[in-house]
């Protein structure tokens, strides 16, 4: 298969819009739809920061959860947790996720709760997700130019 036909198969989406965000939660935080997806690239990228930002707080690490429905309770993705909160000194990278949906998934999948502490400036990120069809499935961090990569 071609590279023009692997992006073609590719679904992306916004699951926090790119903000600066100085104490609380995120704005805008929403689920990908897995449907049809055999995995899932979930990219944190940072922008500036001199806070930590996590999911629920500031001393949790960013995590994704699921659930069946849109709107129902979420619960944690078993391994789906970065190593450490979104700190200071991450300026300008990149950290994933890797989720492989072909285990057993829920087909709705959200960010748990993003927020920043209360800092000088805040943190400024966003959140995309990539979809990859059974036949497109992303190899390892180093490759994809990601600091940190977490598989699920």
């Amino acid at each position: 298969m071609d590279l023009r036909a692997i992006l073609k198969a590719l679904k992306f989406g916004i699951m926090v819009k790119p903000q600066l965000k100085d104490a609380g939660a995120f704005a805008g935080n929403t689920y990908f739809d897995t449907l049809g997806l055999s995995g899932l690239l979930v990219l944190f990228v940072i922008g500036d920061t001199d806070i930590a930002a996590g999911s629920d707080d500031t001393s949790t690490p960013p995590k994704l959860e699921e659930c069946d429905t849109t709107g129902g309770t979420y619960t944690a993705v078993s391994g789906a947790t970065l190593a450490t909160v979104l700190g200071a000194g991450d300026d300008s990278t990149m950290r994933g996720i890797f989720v492989d949906l072909a285990k057993t998934h829920k087909r709705y999948i959200q960010v748990d709760d993003p927020t920043a502490g209360d800092g000088t400036a805040g943190v400024s990120m966003c959140v995309v997700a990539i979809g990859f069809p059974s036949d497109q499935m992303p190899h390892n961090a180093a490759g994809m130019g990601l600091t940190e990569l977490v598989e699920a």
